[in-house]
């Protein structure tokens, strides 16, 4: 009885996948996604769907989440509950500012000590890339929000027509001079930068966050829940305690309250993740990012184009 049900599902989805294929039923950058997924066979992938819907209802999906989930979310190493693995990668402003100003593609590399999904070490970062920003779900779901809200980036395809196609009031595409403003001025407002990286979206990078820590699910789920959601930039901050004034401002910007001041600030070297907003908002310049191999390795762009040289 099951294998007939289960039978009976394949067909009608595959019924469905191939009259959207045809006809109007499906928008052209769903049957692109799904074409690159496997075609009808995306149907049968609860990764897929997941994708599908968190794209095509995202506002409704992280208001869900926000309202009802991490409310009720407990994480400990041994039950992960909904996250089992990291979903992104922070990247200093630099980091992010080259992931949008690429010009040429990046042949597949051994990834994982760079990005979060171990699948994803067979990504090819793709340039000149298509960008889109859109309103972030975050920020919507909450009811005083940081403002501006149109700050989620969406590079690649088909994703950026899947979104200007879904959201056509509510998102527009972007020049990389344009990418390149809006980077810089969420970096300004103390924001922080994540390239996510989910297996549901084909294994692949598709999107730069521009998080703040009062409206962020993702850092809430981490923060206050445990849900592993972003490994560190490969960076970790340093006080210069000479220059240091103990003003407080950094301990109040940290999204992972890896910073106490006292005297002088100071750093708990385990929670930092290397975001770099307190270095930016530091008005001594007491605070600098340094690499540190404990943390992993940072997402850089020209560093990957000179080793597939």
């Amino acid at each position: 009885m099951l294998r007939k049900f289960a039978l009976f599902l394949t067909a009608s989805l595959a019924g469905l996948w191939l009259v959207g294929e045809r006809g109007a039923l499906l928008r052209p950058s769903t049957r692109r996604w799904m074409r690159e997924a496997g075609g009808w066979r995306a149907l049968l992938s609860p990764t897929w769907w997941h994708g599908y819907i968190y794209a095509r209802w995202t506002n409704q999906y992280l208001l869900w989440a926000v309202k009802f989930v991490l409310p009720r979310t407990h994480t400990t190493p041994d039950h992960p509950l909904w996250a089992d693995t990291y979903h992104a990668k922070i990247l200093t402003t630099d980091a992010a500012k080259a992931l949008v100003s690429i010009n040429q593609d990046i042949p597949r590399c051994d990834l994982e000590q760079l990005i979060p999904f171990s699948a994803a070490r067979e990504i090819v970062l793709s340039g000149p890339p298509d960008i889109a920003v859109y309103e972030c779900p975050c920020r919507h779901a909450r009811p005083n929000p940081c403002q501006p809200t149109q700050v989620c980036m969406v590079m690649g395809q088909p994703f950026v027509d899947f979104i200007l196609e879904h959201n056509p009031d509510s998102s527009r595409r972007l020049t990389q001079a344009e990418a390149l403003d809006l980077l810089q001025a969420e970096h300004e407002r103390g924001h922080m930068h994540a390239a996510y990286f989910k297996d549901a979206t084909l294994n692949r990078f598709y999107t730069i966050c521009n998080c703040c820590k009062c409206c962020c699910a993702g850092i809430e789920a981490m923060v206050k829940h445990g849900v592993p959601m972003v490994i560190s930039s490969g960076y970790v901050a340093q006080v210069d305690e000479m220059a240091c004034t103990a003003c407080g401002m950094c301990e109040d910007v940290c999204p992972f309250e890896a910073i106490e001041v006292e005297d002088v600030s100071t750093v708990a070297w385990e929670k930092c993740m290397g975001c770099g907003i307190c270095a930016g908002q530091c008005a001594s310049d007491a605070i600098t990012l340094v690499l540190d191999a404990r943390k992993g390795q940072p997402l850089d762009v020209h560093a990957l184009i000179a080793a597939s040289a």
